[in-house]
Protein backbone atom coordinates (compact mmCIF):
# COMPACT_ATOMS: atom_id res chain seq x y z
CA UNK A 1 0.00 0.00 0.00
CA UNK A 2 1.13 3.41 -1.05
CA UNK A 3 2.43 5.25 2.35
CA UNK A 4 0.21 8.15 2.26
CA UNK A 5 -2.82 5.36 1.47
CA UNK A 6 -1.92 3.65 4.40
CA UNK A 7 -2.00 7.16 6.72
CA UNK A 8 -5.44 8.04 5.77
CA UNK A 9 -6.50 4.40 5.63
CA UNK A 10 -5.35 4.21 9.18
CA UNK A 11 -7.25 7.63 10.56
CA UNK A 12 -9.95 6.29 8.41
CA UNK A 13 -10.68 3.47 10.15
CA UNK A 14 -9.90 5.00 13.64
CA UNK A 15 -12.82 7.99 12.80
CA UNK A 16 -15.13 5.06 11.96
CA UNK A 17 -14.41 3.51 15.30
CA UNK A 18 -13.02 0.69 13.63
CA UNK A 19 -8.85 0.18 14.35
CA UNK A 20 -6.92 -2.19 12.47
CA UNK A 21 -5.85 -5.60 13.84
CA UNK A 22 -2.65 -4.09 15.86
CA UNK A 23 -4.58 -0.73 16.89
CA UNK A 24 -7.20 -3.13 18.37
CA UNK A 25 -4.51 -5.15 20.42
CA UNK A 26 -2.99 -1.77 21.47
CA UNK A 27 -6.28 -0.37 22.83
CA UNK A 28 -7.16 -3.01 24.94
CA UNK A 29 -5.07 -3.65 27.82
CA UNK A 30 -3.35 -1.20 29.84
CA UNK A 31 0.26 -2.93 29.80
CA UNK A 32 2.54 -1.10 27.59
CA UNK A 33 3.45 -5.03 26.57
CA UNK A 34 0.28 -5.12 24.11
CA UNK A 35 1.16 -5.31 20.47
CA UNK A 36 4.09 -6.55 20.76
CA UNK A 37 5.75 -3.40 22.95
CA UNK A 38 7.58 -4.53 26.05
CA UNK A 39 7.79 -1.59 27.86
CA UNK A 40 7.80 2.08 28.29
CA UNK A 41 10.21 4.44 26.87
CA UNK A 42 10.28 8.32 27.13
CA UNK A 43 10.14 10.01 23.71
CA UNK A 44 9.85 13.27 24.32
CA UNK A 45 10.76 15.97 27.32
CA UNK A 46 10.27 19.71 28.08
CA UNK A 47 11.82 19.84 31.01
CA UNK A 48 10.48 21.92 33.63
CA UNK A 49 12.14 25.14 34.61
CA UNK A 50 10.64 27.31 37.27
CA UNK A 51 6.81 29.66 37.08
CA UNK A 52 6.15 31.57 34.23
CA UNK A 53 7.26 34.39 33.26
CA UNK A 54 10.60 33.71 34.30
CA UNK A 55 13.05 32.60 31.67
CA UNK A 56 14.82 32.40 28.48
CA UNK A 57 12.11 32.16 25.56
CA UNK A 58 12.97 32.58 22.13
CA UNK A 59 10.81 34.05 19.71
CA UNK A 60 8.24 34.70 22.10
CA UNK A 61 5.16 36.74 20.56
CA UNK A 62 3.28 38.91 23.29
CA UNK A 63 2.00 36.77 26.00
CA UNK A 64 -0.47 39.70 27.60
CA UNK A 65 -3.48 38.24 25.56
CA UNK A 66 -3.28 34.19 26.87
CA UNK A 67 -1.92 35.15 30.03
CA UNK A 68 -3.42 38.60 31.37
CA UNK A 69 -2.22 38.36 35.24
CA UNK A 70 1.07 35.75 35.51
CA UNK A 71 0.30 35.34 39.03
CA UNK A 72 -3.12 34.01 38.15
CA UNK A 73 -1.85 32.18 35.35
CA UNK A 74 -3.97 30.00 32.90
CA UNK A 75 -7.86 30.69 33.62
CA UNK A 76 -10.29 28.28 32.32
CA UNK A 77 -8.75 28.06 28.76
CA UNK A 78 -7.18 25.43 26.64
CA UNK A 79 -3.99 25.03 25.57
CA UNK A 80 -2.99 22.68 22.15
CA UNK A 81 0.96 21.55 22.55
CA UNK A 82 2.35 21.04 19.22
CA UNK A 83 5.88 18.70 20.19
CA UNK A 84 7.95 16.08 18.21
CA UNK A 85 7.71 12.63 19.63
CA UNK A 86 11.52 11.06 18.78
CA UNK A 87 9.73 7.49 19.14
CA UNK A 88 6.75 6.73 18.61
CA UNK A 89 4.37 3.66 19.63
CA UNK A 90 0.55 2.47 19.54
CA UNK A 91 -0.10 3.40 22.85
CA UNK A 92 1.23 6.90 24.85
CA UNK A 93 0.81 8.12 28.41
CA UNK A 94 1.55 12.05 29.51
CA UNK A 95 3.52 13.62 32.17
CA UNK A 96 1.93 16.81 33.47
CA UNK A 97 4.08 18.74 36.58
CA UNK A 98 3.28 21.42 38.66
CA UNK A 99 6.56 21.61 40.24
CA UNK A 100 6.43 25.10 40.64
CA UNK A 101 2.76 25.90 41.04
CA UNK A 102 1.70 27.56 44.82
CA UNK A 103 -2.05 26.05 43.85
CA UNK A 104 -3.62 22.84 42.92
CA UNK A 105 -4.19 22.78 38.97
CA UNK A 106 -7.15 21.12 37.91
CA UNK A 107 -7.08 19.29 34.43
CA UNK A 108 -9.31 18.20 32.38
CA UNK A 109 -10.64 17.96 28.56
CA UNK A 110 -7.15 16.18 27.77
CA UNK A 111 -6.74 14.74 24.46
CA UNK A 112 -4.15 13.58 22.02
CA UNK A 113 -3.70 13.67 18.45
CA UNK A 114 -1.65 13.45 15.10
CA UNK A 115 -0.58 17.68 14.64
CA UNK A 116 -2.01 18.66 11.27
CA UNK A 117 -0.86 22.26 11.11
CA UNK A 118 -1.41 25.58 12.41
CA UNK A 119 -3.76 24.38 15.42
CA UNK A 120 -5.17 21.84 13.93
CA UNK A 121 -5.38 17.87 14.56
CA UNK A 122 -5.83 15.40 11.97
CA UNK A 123 -9.52 14.27 11.42
CA UNK A 124 -10.26 11.52 13.46
CA UNK A 125 -6.85 11.44 15.35
CA UNK A 126 -7.65 13.28 18.58
CA UNK A 127 -8.23 10.19 21.27
CA UNK A 128 -9.74 11.25 24.37
CA UNK A 129 -6.66 11.04 27.57
CA UNK A 130 -8.19 9.91 31.03
CA UNK A 131 -6.13 9.53 34.57
CA UNK A 132 -7.24 6.67 36.60
CA UNK A 133 -10.14 6.14 34.38
CA UNK A 134 -11.67 9.38 35.09
CA UNK A 135 -11.49 12.47 32.39
CA UNK A 136 -9.73 15.07 34.87
CA UNK A 137 -6.95 14.89 37.63
CA UNK A 138 -6.35 17.46 40.02
CA UNK A 139 -2.14 18.12 40.56
CA UNK A 140 -0.67 19.21 43.75
CA UNK A 141 1.95 22.00 44.40
CA UNK A 142 5.19 20.54 43.60
CA UNK A 143 3.83 17.65 42.15
CA UNK A 144 3.27 15.57 38.52
CA UNK A 145 0.78 12.86 37.60
CA UNK A 146 1.32 10.31 34.62
CA UNK A 147 -2.38 9.66 32.77
CA UNK A 148 -3.29 6.45 32.16
CA UNK A 149 -2.19 5.06 28.84
CA UNK A 150 -3.97 6.10 25.46
CA UNK A 151 -4.48 4.55 22.24
CA UNK A 152 -2.71 5.90 19.44
CA UNK A 153 -4.00 3.87 16.40
CA UNK A 154 -2.79 6.31 13.88
CA UNK A 155 0.78 5.10 15.40
CA UNK A 156 0.10 1.02 15.20
CA UNK A 157 2.38 0.46 12.87
CA UNK A 158 5.22 2.33 15.06
CA UNK A 159 8.17 1.84 12.54
CA UNK A 160 6.34 3.41 9.72
CA UNK A 161 8.81 5.79 7.74
CA UNK A 162 5.53 8.03 7.16
CA UNK A 163 5.60 9.12 11.53
CA UNK A 164 9.48 9.67 11.67
CA UNK A 165 9.25 13.45 12.08
CA UNK A 166 5.46 13.80 13.08
CA UNK A 167 4.25 15.92 15.55
CA UNK A 168 1.93 15.42 18.36
CA UNK A 169 -0.83 17.49 19.66
CA UNK A 170 -1.79 17.15 23.15
CA UNK A 171 -4.87 19.16 24.09
CA UNK A 172 -5.99 19.82 27.79
CA UNK A 173 -8.21 22.42 29.44
CA UNK A 174 -6.94 24.51 32.94
CA UNK A 175 -9.85 24.82 35.39
CA UNK A 176 -8.63 27.88 36.42
CA UNK A 177 -6.99 30.21 37.26
CA UNK A 178 -4.37 27.89 37.88
CA UNK A 179 -1.65 30.16 40.09
CA UNK A 180 1.81 30.37 38.66
CA UNK A 181 1.93 27.78 35.50
CA UNK A 182 5.18 25.74 35.67
CA UNK A 183 6.81 25.73 32.12
CA UNK A 184 9.66 25.14 29.34
CA UNK A 185 10.40 28.76 27.93
CA UNK A 186 12.24 27.49 25.28
CA UNK A 187 10.26 25.19 22.96
CA UNK A 188 11.45 27.09 19.50
CA UNK A 189 8.00 25.55 18.75
CA UNK A 190 4.79 27.00 18.03
CA UNK A 191 1.85 26.29 20.14
CA UNK A 192 -1.35 27.21 21.27
CA UNK A 193 -3.81 28.63 23.37
CA UNK A 194 -7.09 29.49 23.78
CA UNK A 195 -8.38 33.00 25.28
CA UNK A 196 -9.12 33.06 29.20
CA UNK A 197 -12.61 31.58 30.02
CA UNK A 198 -13.02 29.82 26.86
CA UNK A 199 -13.38 26.65 28.52
CA UNK A 200 -12.31 22.86 27.37
CA UNK A 201 -11.67 23.02 23.94
CA UNK A 202 -9.61 20.43 23.20
CA UNK A 203 -12.22 17.63 21.73
CA UNK A 204 -11.99 20.41 18.70
CA UNK A 205 -9.81 19.19 15.88
CA UNK A 206 -10.23 22.62 13.65
CA UNK A 207 -8.22 25.68 14.59
CA UNK A 208 -10.79 28.35 15.29
CA UNK A 209 -10.75 28.18 18.96
CA UNK A 210 -6.95 28.48 19.30
CA UNK A 211 -6.20 32.27 18.34
CA UNK A 212 -3.58 32.68 20.41
CA UNK A 213 0.30 31.10 19.81
CA UNK A 214 2.74 30.78 22.46
CA UNK A 215 6.78 29.38 21.33
CA UNK A 216 7.15 27.53 25.14
CA UNK A 217 5.47 24.60 26.63
CA UNK A 218 3.36 24.48 30.06
CA UNK A 219 2.84 22.11 32.11
CA UNK A 220 3.62 19.05 30.02
CA UNK A 221 7.34 17.84 30.90
CA UNK A 222 7.21 14.48 29.41
CA UNK A 223 5.50 11.70 26.69
CA UNK A 224 5.99 8.62 27.10
CA UNK A 225 5.54 5.21 24.14
CA UNK A 226 5.26 1.69 24.54
CA UNK A 227 8.43 0.23 22.78
CA UNK A 228 9.74 -2.87 22.43
CA UNK A 229 11.62 -4.00 25.80
CA UNK A 230 15.15 -2.82 25.75
CA UNK A 231 14.48 0.32 23.46
CA UNK A 232 17.20 2.66 24.86
CA UNK A 233 16.48 6.22 25.32
CA UNK A 234 19.41 8.76 25.06
CA UNK A 235 19.07 12.06 27.14
CA UNK A 236 21.04 15.21 26.19
CA UNK A 237 21.51 17.14 29.48
CA UNK A 238 22.50 20.51 28.98
CA UNK A 239 21.97 24.76 29.07
CA UNK A 240 20.70 26.96 26.00
CA UNK A 241 23.14 25.58 23.45
CA UNK A 242 21.16 21.31 24.55
CA UNK A 243 18.02 23.51 24.28
CA UNK A 244 18.54 25.32 20.91
CA UNK A 245 19.06 29.08 21.34
CA UNK A 246 19.62 30.31 17.75
CA UNK A 247 18.31 27.27 16.09
CA UNK A 248 15.54 27.48 13.30
CA UNK A 249 12.20 27.96 14.76
CA UNK A 250 9.76 24.98 14.04
CA UNK A 251 13.34 23.49 12.55
CA UNK A 252 14.23 20.83 14.85
CA UNK A 253 17.44 21.34 13.91
CA UNK A 254 19.01 21.55 17.94
CA UNK A 255 22.55 18.86 17.97
CA UNK A 256 20.12 16.66 19.58
CA UNK A 257 17.81 16.77 16.99
CA UNK A 258 20.66 16.26 14.38
CA UNK A 259 22.58 13.04 16.90
CA UNK A 260 18.72 11.70 17.03
CA UNK A 261 18.43 11.56 12.79
CA UNK A 262 21.63 10.12 12.72
CA UNK A 263 21.42 7.52 15.46
CA UNK A 264 17.81 6.07 14.15
CA UNK A 265 19.66 5.74 10.66
CA UNK A 266 22.02 3.60 12.06
CA UNK A 267 19.47 1.80 14.61
CA UNK A 268 16.90 1.55 12.12
CA UNK A 269 14.36 3.76 14.63
CA UNK A 270 15.08 1.49 17.61
CA UNK A 271 16.12 4.58 19.83
CA UNK A 272 14.61 7.45 21.39
CA UNK A 273 16.52 10.91 21.75
CA UNK A 274 15.38 13.63 24.42
CA UNK A 275 16.09 16.95 25.24
CA UNK A 276 16.61 17.84 28.94
CA UNK A 277 18.24 21.32 28.32
CA UNK A 278 16.90 24.72 30.23
CA UNK A 279 18.38 27.88 28.85
CA UNK A 280 20.70 29.36 31.62
CA UNK A 281 20.77 26.16 33.28
CA UNK A 282 24.65 25.37 35.11
CA UNK A 283 25.40 22.28 37.06
CA UNK A 284 25.94 23.61 40.48
CA UNK A 285 23.98 26.88 40.90
CA UNK A 286 21.88 28.33 41.91
CA UNK A 287 22.11 26.93 45.73
CA UNK A 288 18.35 27.75 46.11
CA UNK A 289 15.69 27.51 43.48
CA UNK A 290 11.85 26.98 44.48
CA UNK A 291 8.63 29.21 43.05
CA UNK A 292 9.66 32.12 45.76
CA UNK A 293 12.99 31.82 44.32
CA UNK A 294 12.73 31.36 40.64
CA UNK A 295 16.07 31.96 38.38
CA UNK A 296 15.99 32.09 34.33
CA UNK A 297 18.15 29.04 34.21
CA UNK A 298 15.91 27.12 36.26
CA UNK A 299 16.70 24.61 39.33
CA UNK A 300 20.39 23.39 39.23
CA UNK A 301 21.52 19.98 36.98
CA UNK A 302 21.99 18.44 40.24
CA UNK A 303 18.36 19.68 41.39
CA UNK A 304 17.32 18.43 38.65
CA UNK A 305 18.32 14.89 37.99
CA UNK A 306 15.49 12.81 39.81
CA UNK A 307 12.42 14.13 38.16
CA UNK A 308 14.65 14.82 34.37
CA UNK A 309 17.00 12.22 33.65
CA UNK A 310 16.48 9.27 36.81
CA UNK A 311 12.38 9.36 36.49
CA UNK A 312 12.28 9.10 32.59
CA UNK A 313 11.28 5.36 31.36
CA UNK A 314 14.16 3.32 29.71
CA UNK A 315 17.45 5.68 29.85
CA UNK A 316 20.39 4.07 28.87
CA UNK A 317 22.78 6.91 27.84
CA UNK A 318 22.49 10.53 29.38
CA UNK A 319 24.89 13.17 27.26
CA UNK A 320 26.13 15.96 29.48
CA UNK A 321 26.82 19.35 27.95
CA UNK A 322 26.91 22.06 30.78
CA UNK A 323 29.52 24.48 32.32
CA UNK A 324 30.03 27.87 30.09
CA UNK A 325 26.41 29.35 32.92
CA UNK A 326 28.55 28.17 35.68
CA UNK A 327 31.86 30.22 34.93
CA UNK A 328 29.68 33.13 33.44
CA UNK A 329 29.50 36.24 35.82
CA UNK A 330 26.04 35.23 36.89
CA UNK A 331 27.08 31.91 37.98
CA UNK A 332 30.77 32.69 39.22
CA UNK A 333 31.47 29.06 40.01
CA UNK A 334 34.76 27.71 40.74
CA UNK A 335 36.76 25.20 38.27
CA UNK A 336 36.79 22.68 41.10
CA UNK A 337 33.20 23.21 42.29
CA UNK A 338 31.69 22.18 38.51
CA UNK A 339 34.13 19.56 38.58
CA UNK A 340 32.76 18.60 41.87
CA UNK A 341 29.25 18.79 40.78
CA UNK A 342 29.82 16.43 37.41
CA UNK A 343 31.87 14.09 39.27
CA UNK A 344 28.78 14.16 41.89
CA UNK A 345 26.28 13.88 39.55
CA UNK A 346 27.70 10.85 37.20
CA UNK A 347 27.81 8.97 40.61
CA UNK A 348 24.27 9.59 41.58
CA UNK A 349 23.16 8.56 37.65
CA UNK A 350 25.46 5.28 37.83
CA UNK A 351 23.50 4.31 41.48
CA UNK A 352 20.20 5.59 39.80
CA UNK A 353 20.31 3.72 36.39
CA UNK A 354 22.00 0.35 36.80
CA UNK A 355 24.28 0.33 33.15
CA UNK A 356 23.87 3.71 32.12
CA UNK A 357 26.38 5.13 29.54
CA UNK A 358 27.67 8.47 30.09
CA UNK A 359 28.77 10.76 27.43
CA UNK A 360 30.83 14.08 28.49
CA UNK A 361 30.50 16.77 26.13
CA UNK A 362 33.14 19.58 25.57
CA UNK A 363 31.90 23.18 26.42
CA UNK A 364 31.88 25.41 22.76
CA UNK A 365 33.86 28.84 23.22
CA UNK A 366 32.05 31.87 24.37
CA UNK A 367 35.19 34.07 23.57
CA UNK A 368 34.22 37.78 22.57
CA UNK A 369 30.59 37.19 23.37
CA UNK A 370 28.48 40.33 23.03
CA UNK A 371 26.63 39.13 25.92
CA UNK A 372 27.71 40.83 29.18
CA UNK A 373 27.76 37.87 31.44
CA UNK A 374 30.00 35.94 28.96
CA UNK A 375 32.92 35.66 26.72
CA UNK A 376 35.56 36.98 29.12
CA UNK A 377 38.55 35.32 29.92
CA UNK A 378 38.52 34.07 32.82
CA UNK A 379 35.27 32.17 31.91
CA UNK A 380 37.13 30.85 28.94
CA UNK A 381 40.53 29.53 30.96
CA UNK A 382 37.82 27.79 33.35
CA UNK A 383 36.13 26.65 30.16
CA UNK A 384 39.11 25.14 28.79
CA UNK A 385 40.31 23.28 32.44
CA UNK A 386 36.66 21.64 32.51
CA UNK A 387 36.94 20.56 28.61
CA UNK A 388 40.36 18.57 29.82
CA UNK A 389 38.70 17.35 33.29
CA UNK A 390 36.11 15.75 30.48
CA UNK A 391 38.70 14.11 28.10
CA UNK A 392 40.96 13.10 30.80
CA UNK A 393 39.38 11.94 33.91
CA UNK A 394 38.39 8.86 32.96
CA UNK A 395 35.14 10.09 34.69
CA UNK A 396 32.86 9.29 31.11
CA UNK A 397 32.55 6.35 28.73
CA UNK A 398 33.03 8.31 26.16
CA UNK A 399 34.01 12.13 24.83
CA UNK A 400 31.60 14.61 22.81
CA UNK A 401 33.87 16.84 20.76
CA UNK A 402 31.92 19.85 20.63
CA UNK A 403 34.58 22.27 21.19
CA UNK A 404 36.59 21.00 18.49
CA UNK A 405 33.63 20.55 16.19
CA UNK A 406 32.76 24.45 16.70
CA UNK A 407 36.14 26.51 17.58
CA UNK A 408 38.09 28.87 15.20
CA UNK A 409 41.70 28.30 16.67
CA UNK A 410 42.61 31.46 15.04
CA UNK A 411 40.56 33.63 17.06
CA UNK A 412 39.72 31.15 20.36
CA UNK A 413 35.68 31.83 19.58
CA UNK A 414 33.13 30.00 17.30
CA UNK A 415 33.54 30.16 14.01
CA UNK A 416 32.27 32.72 11.97
CA UNK A 417 29.78 30.38 9.86
CA UNK A 418 27.89 29.73 13.26
CA UNK A 419 27.68 33.00 14.83
CA UNK A 420 24.69 34.59 12.70
CA UNK A 421 21.12 34.08 14.72
CA UNK A 422 18.75 31.43 12.96
CA UNK A 423 16.09 31.68 15.10
CA UNK A 424 15.01 35.32 14.75
CA UNK A 425 18.14 36.62 12.38
CA UNK A 426 20.97 38.66 13.15
CA UNK A 427 24.39 38.92 13.72
CA UNK A 428 24.21 36.27 16.90
CA UNK A 429 26.29 37.17 20.40
CA UNK A 430 29.31 34.38 19.65
CA UNK A 431 28.17 32.38 22.27
CA UNK A 432 25.19 30.37 21.04
CA UNK A 433 26.20 28.36 18.06
CA UNK A 434 23.79 28.71 14.75
CA UNK A 435 22.00 26.21 12.46
CA UNK A 436 25.49 25.21 10.87
CA UNK A 437 27.11 25.07 14.77
CA UNK A 438 24.50 23.10 15.83
CA UNK A 439 24.83 20.71 12.76
CA UNK A 440 28.68 19.92 12.86
CA UNK A 441 28.04 19.05 16.98
CA UNK A 442 25.62 16.40 16.36
CA UNK A 443 27.63 15.18 13.45
CA UNK A 444 30.65 15.27 15.38
CA UNK A 445 28.97 12.50 17.62
CA UNK A 446 29.66 8.73 16.69
CA UNK A 447 26.62 7.10 17.11
CA UNK A 448 28.52 3.85 18.61
CA UNK A 449 29.81 6.52 21.54
CA UNK A 450 26.00 7.15 22.70
CA UNK A 451 24.45 3.51 21.56
CA UNK A 452 27.06 0.49 21.63
CA UNK A 453 26.62 -2.18 19.28
CA UNK A 454 25.24 -5.50 21.02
Amino acid sequence: MDRRMWLHATLASATLGVLPAAAQTAAGPSTPGSGGAGSWATAWTGSAQGPYPVGNPSAQPDQRFAFPDPAEGARDQTFRLVLRPDLWGPRARLRFSNAFGTRPLRLDGVFAGLHWGGAAVMPGSNRPVLFGGQPGVTVAPGGEVWSDPVGLPFAAESGHPLLAGRKLAVSFHVAGPSGPMTWHAKALQTSYVTPPGAGARGAEEGEAAFPLSTASWFFLDAVDMAAPAGTPVVVCLGDSITDGTASTMNGDDRWPDVLSRRLHAALDHRVAVVNAGIGGNQVVGPREYGPDKPFPGGPSALARLQRDVIGLSGVATVVWLEGTNDFSRNGNATLDAVREGMTEGVRRLRAAIPGVRIVGATVTSALGSTSAAHGHAEQDEKRRGLNDFIRQSGLFDAVAEFDRATLDPATGGLREEMIPDSTTGGKGDRLHPNRAGYLAMGMAVEPPSVVPAR
